[in-house]
């Protein structure tokens, strides 16, 4: 049976700026090449640039169509274009947003109206105050939120407050693109739908979990959005944790979007909280400094001389669960790191027994560059006795189907238009998150400790090895 396709109508919210030009609108794009978005199906781009559609569409044409890279035919591109509208909407002018009202409303078969705020979260207030004062926060519109989501658990506790005055908590979609990966959604059902994992996935036979989030370049142009994020806002309170949440949660009662975002807020609460001194033993935070042709962090554009800005943070968590209690949890990111890489890693306790050696099983999760399960195991050697080696039982999620394989923000911009939120972060777990973040903010804000240091293009500082020393733990890169 031919899956229903619900007709829309997408305002996009700074339309002229990069992410609606390097994702949403390829994504767009690739759904419409897939036959996966209604035929009537209408994209709206709005921001305060004083153009018409002919002058949108020629940025589009320059800016956006370069960034499509697969299923492209001029066919495709011309057909979609002509889903494509813009208006000028300036959030602080409430006439202009009259027009956005007259324009939506001037068709009367729209099944949902999506609004996608990819502006400062400053400009999210004012927009759905306005939106509301036209009309435009009816049961059929739903509300996309771009992160970051604050800076620290007030100010997301504010921009929340802000948008719940207007909007209801099912029709917003705060976005995190990491949800929208095939593979980590895989983990759940590798996890539940296969009987030999879920038995062993506890503290009786898992030793250790680490999560990585490594990239090789640096900031580049971003010097003065990255010196006043940092690390630990910019990739751990929400995809690292989002990682954790998928790897640690329990089964739950459906697939449901509550029954799933109920059993990810219970890992976030049984975050072990970190007191000051716990900041100081568990967390490692560093920048990358010059190393052979590389440039330092402090020599990239717009980052001040004397910034003590993570671009490196590691940290030991533990999850006070029956489940996990006892097992460290190893968290890492950083930019200019050896290699770009995205994975999850179950470090199994050696085996007692004896009789082939204390040897210890292993499995790695890929999220990036490749999407792949990998399995360490021990088999025999070739030749006389019983003698054993490790080796890989890798599964290529790449090769499991011929299906197409859509980017993250296709998924979630699909998911959206479906009206399915478990892709989708609720309030209470997002703040949640914060909670647990704001002790190393603030040990940070008050430390008189400058950072570690490491070289550009290595792994990290020494101090992030030493950190899993303590128990005798090694990083994935160091593992024989």
């Amino acid at each position: 049976m031919a899956q229903k396709l619900n007709n829309f109508d997408m305002v996009i919210f700074g339309a002229t700026g990069d992410l609606a030009m390097r994702k949403l609108l390829p994504c767009l794009y690739q759904a419409h090449a897939a036959g996966l978005l209604h035929p009537q199906g209408r994209i709206l781009g709005v921001s305060r640039s004083q153009l018409n559609t002919s002058d949108f569409l020629a940025k589009v044409e320059k800016d956006s169509k370069i960034h499509i890279k697969q299923h492209f035919t001029d066919e495709l591109w011309q057909s979609f274009i002509q889903r494509i509208q813009y208006l000028t909407v300036d959030v602080n002018t409430p006439e202009h947003f009259q027009t956005l009202r007259q324009t939506v409303q001037s068709r009367s078969q729209t099944d949902n109206v999506i609004i996608y705020l990819s502006t400062a979260p400053k400009f999210f207030a004012p927009a759905c105050k306005n939106l509301a004062e036209v009309g435009l926060n009816a049961d059929n519109v739903r509300i996309v939120l771009e992160k970051p989501l604050g800076t620290d658990l007030p100010s997301s506790q504010q921009i929340n407050a802000d948008v719940a005055q207007y909007f209801k908590e099912e029709q917003i979609y705060r976005i995190d693109h990491y949800l929208g990966k095939e593979s980590l959604q895989n983990v759940l059902p590798l996890r539940f739908g296969n009987v030999f994992f879920e038995p062993i996935w506890n503290k009786d036979f898992v030793k250790s979990v680490q999560i990585t989030i490594a990239e090789q370049l640096g900031v580049e142009e971003r010097g003065e959005f990255y010196d006043i994020t940092g690390a630990l806002r910019d990739m751990v309170q929400n995809h690292i944790i989002q990682m954790l949440c998928f790897v640690a949660m329990e089964q739950p009662k459906s697939l449901s979007a509550d029954d799933v975002r109920d059993e990810k807020l219970k890992v976030v609460a049984a975050l072990k909280p970190m007191t000051s001194a716990d900041v100081d033993k568990n967390v490692v935070r560093a920048q990358y400094v010059a190393h052979e042709s590389q440039k330092g962090y402090l020599q990239e554009n717009n980052v001040p001389a004397n910034s003590r800005t993570e671009t490196y943070v590691a940290i030991r968590a533990e999850i006070d669960t029956p489940r996990w209690q006892g097992v460290p949890f190893y968290l890492r990111t950083g930019k200019r790191l050896a290699a770009r890489s995205a994975e999850i890693v179950l470090n199994f306790k050696e085996q007692e027994n004896g009789l082939f050696g204390n040897h210890a099983n292993r499995l790695v999760i890929s999220l990036q560059p490749d999407e792949t399960v990998s399995a360490k195991m021990f088999v025999k050697q070739v030749g006389n006795g019983l003698n054993v080696q490790a080796a890989e039982m890798v599964l290529d999620m790449g090769k499991t189907s011929n299906e197409r394989r859509a980017e993250a923000y296709e998924l979630l911009l699909r998911e959206v238009i479906d009206g399915r939120l478990s892709l989708f972060n609720r309030r209470d777990e997002l703040e949640k998150a914060w909670e647990w973040v704001m002790p190393i903010l603030e040990n940070w804000a008050n430390s008189p400790i400058a950072p570690h240091t490491y070289a550009a293009s290595s792994w990290g500082p020494k101090a992030a090895q030493d950190l899993l020393a303590q128990d005798g733990n090694v990083w994935l890169e160091e593992q024989i």
